[in-house]
């Protein structure tokens, strides 16, 4: 390959394909395929039902641990506690239509 010629858009000469311009495209694409695997293993690492269950696990018990710790700042208590209560009232909704359906049929 490094016989062949290219021929330039603008110009009207050729310029020699030659063997450094190649090595140097071979490097450039190995290395944009490894930035690409590392992106799709984040990606699927990001998206694995396991991490995102240890996530939600671990949020869970920063709020609870927010709501009644002494140690957390005010506003980080006050919003732990917004956001359990209103998941509770989700919980009691969830359990009293279920109720209601059930005595309906």
């Amino acid at each position: 390959m490094s016989d062949k010629t290219v021929p330039q858009d603008d110009e009207s000469t050729t310029v020699p394909f030659t063997t450094p311009e190649i090595l140097a495209l071979e490097a450039q694409i190995a290395a944009q395929r490894v930035q690409l695997a590392a992106t799709v293993d984040e990606v699927a690492a990001r998206l694995d039902p396991r991490t995102q269950a240890q996530a939600a696990a671990a949020s869970a018990q920063r709020l609870v641990h927010d709501a009644m710790g002494e140690d957390a700042a005010p506003a980080d208590r006050d919003r732990a506690r917004k956001i359990l209560a209103g998941a509770a009232a989700g919980v009691v909704l969830v359990v009293a239509l279920a109720i209601a359906r059930a005595r309906r049929h």
